[in-house]
């Protein structure tokens, strides 16, 4: 059922953590990503997808100078995508690694230890790991690739090692491994690499491996990786300090322990810390307890959503309560 959203009014304050909150169905998803975003984006790129039925956009406009959602969809459209690849940390594992003096006595460089290029992938299964048998009658059939035994590279490469470890072991480890593996080098350029990782761990996302295929990751970790990459360019040198982004979210703790919803929401804060504003669609009850304002939508579901039951602080929706959401809290 579409909600009339355009006979509402909803204000929030920039640089702060927004919360829209209210039960399924209530309209959260269609203010926000149906028609915040897009007509945000549509303002300050003068392009992008019509947005839906809305009065005007208005307030402090000129502090944001990017809108990103954030969403749950893939990393990448190849399954040789992963979070290092996405981190564009790998490219700083290829270049350790063609550092190394086995590698540069054979004239390996960072283009050998790409699964992405010919050189120095497995020819057979072209840096997947598996081959697809495609069966006539049948589902296709996928199999560990024979020729490399599903280590993605060919054999001289994986002779290539630092401090013990080839290229197969490294993408085998998982985050957390791997930020003491990297910690424990001598070359400032190996401890680099752990720094660059670290915002992984910071979003709860310290046992994925690094080499693990984006077909694996579930949306909310897929949506913990993109905001991982904004943690880890939000300290690069070269950007623009004064550059304000608004982050839109649409359910982030999905699937989240709660130790791990507290990491998110410091990650969070590192991005509030920076200029930045916030706004989450969410229903977990830590994260709304955290807004510097929370927009409640409702009463109900469908035909009874699309209303701002409430707009304020969360200290004042539990005060004035008569709501779902106050009742959560």
């Amino acid at each position: 059922m579409e909600h009339n959203l355009k006979d509402i009014d909803v204000r929030f304050p920039l640089g702060a953590l927004v919360v829209v909150t209210g039960v399924s169905g209530s309209g959260k998803s269609s203010l926000v990503g149906d028609i915040l975003y897009p007509a945000l984006f549509r303002r300050l790129n003068d392009s992008g997808n019509l947005p839906g039925a809305f009065r005007g956009l208005s307030g402090n406009l000129d502090r944001i100078s990017r809108v990103e959602y954030v969403d749950q969809n893939p990393i990448g459209k190849s399954s040789r995508s992963n979070a290092v690849t996405y981190l564009k940390v790998y490219d700083d594992i290829r270049k350790l690694l063609s550092a190394q003096q086995y590698a540069r006595i054979n004239g390996f460089g960072p283009s050998h230890f790409s699964f992405n290029q010919d050189g120095g992938r497995c020819p057979e299964c072209q840096g997947e790991g598996i081959v697809t048998v495609e069966m006539q009658f049948m589902s296709d059939v996928t199999m560990v690739c024979d020729a490399c035994r599903g280590k993605r590279f060919k054999q001289e490469i994986l002779e290539v090692r630092y401090r013990g470890m080839n290229v197969d072991d490294i993408l085998n480890m998982s985050v957390d491994e791997a930020i003491a593996f990297f910690s424990e080098g001598e070359e400032e350029y190996a401890r680099s690499i752990a720094r660059r990782l670290q915002p992984l761990v910071d979003v709860g996302l310290g046992y994925i491996r690094l080499g693990q295929s984006s077909s694996t990751l579930s949306g909310g970790e897929s949506q913990r990786i993109k905001l991982a990459y904004f943690l880890s360019m939000s300290g690069e040198s070269g950007r623009s300090p004064r550059e304000k982004i608004m982050f839109i979210f649409d359910e982030p703790t999905t699937g989240l322990h709660f130790h791990d919803v507290e990491k998110l929401l410091k990650a969070f804060d590192v991005l509030l810390a920076k200029g930045h504003s916030l706004v989450v669609v969410e229903h977990n009850p830590d994260v709304i307890r955290s807004a510097d304002w929370v927009i409640d939508l409702g009463p109900d579901a469908g035909d009874a959503g699309g209303r701002v039951v409430f707009e304020g602080t969360p200290e004042d929706l539990k005060k004035k309560g008569g709501t779902y959401t106050a009742e959560c809290l």
